[in-house]
């Protein structure tokens, strides 16, 4: 698979370890890593290593990425036992939705029990 990095973004450059995280998860498409401003006790983003800046563009471009995010976080989820007690998944959209990085990423939150307006 070829991979689109943008040299400016946060994730990209965490990906190809340019700038340092805590990962807890990595495959061929895939890389998690512990949120440095944590919403809850277990809060990870799981960052496609193909850069696109939102869901909508990924959709548009590529698909393929979404559900290979989402068969990261199922891996990792039944790995760690998260499905035990649930947890949630989060994407914002945007500068008004929240949307701080610009490449497309899922919060995965979990570790205790969630208030409903978390994020």
């Amino acid at each position: 698979m070829k991979q689109h990095f943008d040299e400016h973004c946060i994730f990209c450059k965490i990906i190809k370890g340019e700038i340092p995280s805590q990962k807890v998860y990595e495959d061929e498409q895939v890389t998690a890593f512990k949120d440095i401003h944590p919403a809850a006790p277990i809060h990870l983003l799981f960052v496609h290593k193909n850069h696109t800046q939102d869901i909508n563009h990924t959709l548009a471009e590529s698909p393929q990425d979404i559900l290979d995010l989402f068969a990261a976080i199922k891996s990792y989820t039944q790995k760690e036992r998260l499905d035990d007690r649930g947890f949630r998944i989060i994407t914002n959209l945007g500068v008004d939705g929240g949307q701080s990085v610009f490449h497309t990423h899922f919060h995965l939150l979990a570790g205790k029990k969630l208030p409903f307006q978390l994020a």
